[in-house]
């Protein structure tokens, strides 16, 4: 099993993405959130269930899609997972500096 952690800045982005979509539905807000949230299930036991992030092609540097969100994380080793950023697809990606080799 591997461990799952969420970064200030993944845990920011859905305080965001909550936020703004709040100022529509409150109700469609938390279940937005909740489903970005809950959609990194399946890599406690399949860490590499996301594809290759195409801009920067590194094997360890993945994404899973849900909805119109981009779930950006990093196999950190092979006991944990790192949730870097939660992205709306429609915009261009810019995540903190990643390593070219896995840590």
């Amino acid at each position: 099993m591997v461990k799952i952690v969420w970064t200030e800045q993944a845990i920011q982005d859905l305080d965001d993405i909550g936020e703004y979509i709040a100022n529509d539905s409150e109700r469609y807000s938390r279940q937005v959130v909740q489903t970005l949230f809950d959609s990194v299930d399946l890599l406690e036991s399949h860490p590499k269930a996301g594809r290759i992030v195409p801009e920067y092609g590194l094997p360890h540097l993945r994404e899973l899609i849900s909805g119109n969100y981009r779930v950006v994380y990093r196999i950190a080793d092979k006991y944990r997972v790192d949730i870097i950023t939660v992205h709306h697809s429609a915009r261009l990606l810019k995540i903190p500096r990643i390593s070219r080799k896995k840590m």
